[in-house]
């Protein structure tokens, strides 16, 4: 049987024809508190869909049914009760959980002004409230009860009159099951749960191994691109019912074979991969999310898959960022269960994020980029950039430090800010190239042709199921051991690497498939729910720790019942456009790059170099190749990036002094600017998603 599917999936792929199948059932929509949700539905016929290059990310929505309008933002009420600011849409820049008018109206907008153009949803968790309220406390069946409507909900936005039409790929959160952060080893009756809650985006023949682990795949262009659905839950350092990566009898390790076999599948098939979850692999030099031996296994997997792998997703924390992996960091003694520690001892991150930590966290990331190597280097033809023998040795030097030059050294993360308005409302629409594949049949009309042909729902082929109670039935390749190192662990697969000359992949060149860019969309509370005057607005300041009552937590609203304007998103920004950000696209190297700019502002870029004379002579030489490319960078950032104020002046200029004592007698000399400061507070602007001011911005250091 399993044969004759796989046989009939091949030729829909080649028909691509669309075939009528019996309805679907009746679809449910949140309740909206403001207004009834606007009529769904209306997108383009299913078969005229073409693929656009463009697909959503949306996540943690967290839909609270107790949340009311014009009630206290404080700690001991959460907008549930009490007289205050709450807005009809959201309390903005507060920890109250979003209205159900919120959720509904974000689905209107998406329906109205997304559906056409993108090819497939990414869903990334949290669709529960929080348990922030004593007098109200969470129960199992109320959290899968939302999660329940809340499905209904995106199948009904994300549908025609015959069924889903643009797939949908979700995950959970943290906040997705009870007790809160605890998800033990599947099979369970939470995982069985939500494979019914998500029938329509599971595909059938993988519902088996979702209620073993909770994970899953979607070709979301079939033969073409897989998007994989990561539970991250097992990889979670809070999740007190597991243990780590390393040990067979663990979930964690059990994910990795699953993954490790599935991406090897992709490779083999010619299929690319994008990998989703909702707790993101962050990690600095003192703080960490995940377990050390789940992130050791996830950064060596994605190392060996890096020419499958077009790009990680997350969500989870709310804020604006991203992670940039750096595979030097491989320990294959933690990886072979040889070692559980690192050499580094890491803390847990904080699970609620104030904005306190938000900011340290921040900062800890960019003191980690200072270490960055310059990847300016790998943008100048050493060839020609001149005949000195050490400009020719350098250029060498430096694209190894980068692990070549497509800086194949590290990986890159995405992490999406959220619904819930803990800032402002977002969403994310990343474009991707299709350059060769625009008349490739959609995942509509594949998935209609095989329900058509077999009178059923038709799965999607899972080549080389592994059984995961089982071991790995098939031989892994032998890999050279390296003079020095212990000898590895009998039992431990590693997957094979990408075959010696093999071109760079998606996430690293650009080519088919590729990220290209993204525009992210905002949802302005403050003018929509039209309750705070702009006079009341002038000295709002928000709580650095603990709960977060918002802005306008002394506010009291202007109208008497509230009277929201249009619900809308709008653009805050775009990398296609950003001139501060200057990303060519969504490659590892422009954001090493852009790390490497943000990393310029950190103390600890300077204290590198002052305290190590090797790091001292090769940033020297490095600022002397790249400064002629840098003049003209600056120079328009200047333009376009944050006000500086005159401290900011008087630092550049005491830098400025120094630099030239440093390279006295060297004819060329970088011109004085503030760029890696500008770019941290553009980067601190966004992760924010715009509700700080610039004075806020310049007092987080």
């Amino acid at each position: 049987m399993a044969l004759i599917k796989y046989f009939l999936f091949q030729w829909a792929l080649l028909a691509s024809v669309a075939f009528s199948v019996p309805a679907t059932g009746t679809q449910y929509a949140l309740q909206a508190e403001a207004g009834g949700a606007g009529s769904r539905g209306q997108q383009q016929p299913a078969t005229q869909r073409k693929l656009r290059g463009r697909f959503l990310h949306i996540t943690d929505l967290h839909p609270d049914e107790y949340y009311k309008a014009h009630t206290s933002t404080e700690a001991d009420t959460a907008c549930h009760r009490g007289r205050g600011p709450a807005g009809a849409y959201g309390a903005e820049t507060s920890d109250c959980d979003s209205p159900l008018a919120l959720v509904n109206a974000t689905l209107d907008w998406i329906s109205a002004n997304l559906i056409d153009s993108i090819d497939f949803v990414v869903w990334t968790g949290d669709s529960a409230r929080h348990d922030s309220d004593e007098e109200i406390p969470r129960h199992n069946k109320d959290i899968l009860a939302m999660n329940r409507r809340t499905a209904d909900a995106f199948q009904d936005t994300f549908s025609d009159e015959k069924g889903l039409v643009v797939p949908v790929v979700p995950t959970f959160g943290n906040n997705d099951i009870y007790p809160h952060n605890i998800l033990m080893p599947g099979p369970n009756d939470i995982l069985k749960t939500y494979t019914d809650i998500w029938r329509s985006f599971i595909p059938e023949a993988q519902r088996h191994s979702f209620e073993f682990g909770g994970w899953f795949y979607t070709e979301v262009i079939p033969g073409k691109l897989a998007v994989f659905s990561l539970n991250t839950m097992y990889f979670f350092d809070r999740n007190a019912g597991i243990d780590d990566c390393v040990h067979p009898s663990e979930p964690g390790y059990k994910h990795f074979e699953w993954l490790r076999v599935q991406l090897q599948s992709m490779r083999t098939r010619g299929m690319k991969a994008i990998l989703m979850g909702h707790v993101p692999p962050a990690r600095t030099s003192a703080k960490q999310l995940w377990d050390e031996t789940c992130w050791q296994k996830y950064t060596l997997w994605l190392e060996k898959f890096r020419d499958v792998v077009v790009g990680s997703l997350y969500g989870h924390m709310n804020i604006d960022h991203f992670l940039l992996q750096d595979t030097k960091e491989i320990d294959l003694a933690i990886v072979e269960g040889l070692r559980k520690k690192n050499v580094v001892s890491r803390e847990t991150m904080d699970d609620d994020i104030s904005i306190q930590s938000s900011t340290d966290y921040l900062k800890e990331l960019r003191d980690d980029w200072a270490r960055l190597p310059d990847p300016t280097i790998l943008e100048q033809d050493v060839e020609e950039a001149g005949k000195k023998k050490h400009k020719k040795k350098k250029g060498k030097k430096g694209k190894k430090k980068l692990g070549g030059p497509w800086a194949e050294r590290y990986q890159l993360t995405l992490i999406s800010p959220s619904i819930v308005p803990n800032y402002f409302p977002t969403l994310r629409v990343i474009e991707y190239n299709i350059t060769g594949l625009e008349d490739a049949p959609s995942w509509v009309d594949t998935m209609r042709a095989l329900d058509a042909l077999s009178n059923r729902p038709a799965p999607e082929p899972e080549l080389h199921e592994l059984e995961l109670r089982q071991e790995p039935s098939f031989e892994i390749g032998k890999r050279k051991k390296k003079k020095g190192k212990k000898p590895k662990h009998p039992n431990l697969p590693i997957p094979n690497a990408p075959e010696k000359g093999a071109p760079p992949g998606p996430a690293y060149a650009p080519q088919p498939l590729t990220f290209t860019g993204f525009t992210q969309y905002y949802a302005n509370l403050t003018y929509i729910n039209n309750d705070i005057t702009t006079e009341s607005m002038e000295n709002d300041e928000m709580s650095l720790s603990g709960w977060n009552p918002g802005k306008h937590k002394d506010k009291t609203p202007k109208h008497k019942k509230p009277q929201p304007k249009k619900f809308a998103f709008e653009v805050e920004y775009s990398t296609f456009d950003d001139k501060i950000y200057k990303l060519k696209d969504l490659t590892v190297k422009s954001f090493v790059d852009l790390a490497h700019r943000i990393g310029k502002a950190s103390a600890k870029s300077k204290a590198l170099v002052k305290d190590d004379p090797e790091s001292n002579k090769e940033a020297s030489e490095q600022e002397l190749e790249s400064a002629d490319a840098l003049e003209d960078s600056e120079s328009e950032e200047g333009e376009d990036g944050l006000e500086h104020n005159d401290d900011d002046d008087e630092l550049d200029s005491e830098l400025e002094v120094e630099r030239k004592k440093k390279h006295k007698g060297h004819k060329k000399k970088k011109k004085k600017h503030g760029k890696g400061r500008k770019t941290w507070l553009h980067f601190l602007n966004h992760a924010f998603v715009s509700t700080r001011s610039k004075q806020e911005l310049e007092g987080m250091g």
